[in-house]
């Protein structure tokens, strides 16, 4: 397994991350680790987001017939 170092993160991300770990009962590494695992093989938010929506129709738009058009009055 290779291993990898977070610079430069916002304090408040890592208070986030051991709330978030804490409420797992799990270190702070696991619970980073299971965030980076579901953002790159579940596709993260926006597919599941998406994958939530797909079920969800709205209405059908009424498309109106088009006539002719009308003459431009630029006289």
């Amino acid at each position: 397994m290779a291993t990898i170092t977070v610079r430069n993160l916002e304090a408040e991300v890592q208070r986030r991350i051991k709330h978030q770990a804490a409420s797992h009962g799990q270190s702070m590494e696991a619970e980073a680790r299971a965030i980076l695992t579901a953002a790159v093989i579940d596709g993260g938010f926006a597919a599941a987001w998406l994958n939530s929506a797909a079920d969800v129709r709205g209405d059908d738009l009424v498309i109106p017939t088009r006539s002719v058009p009308r003459e431009s009055g630029f006289s």
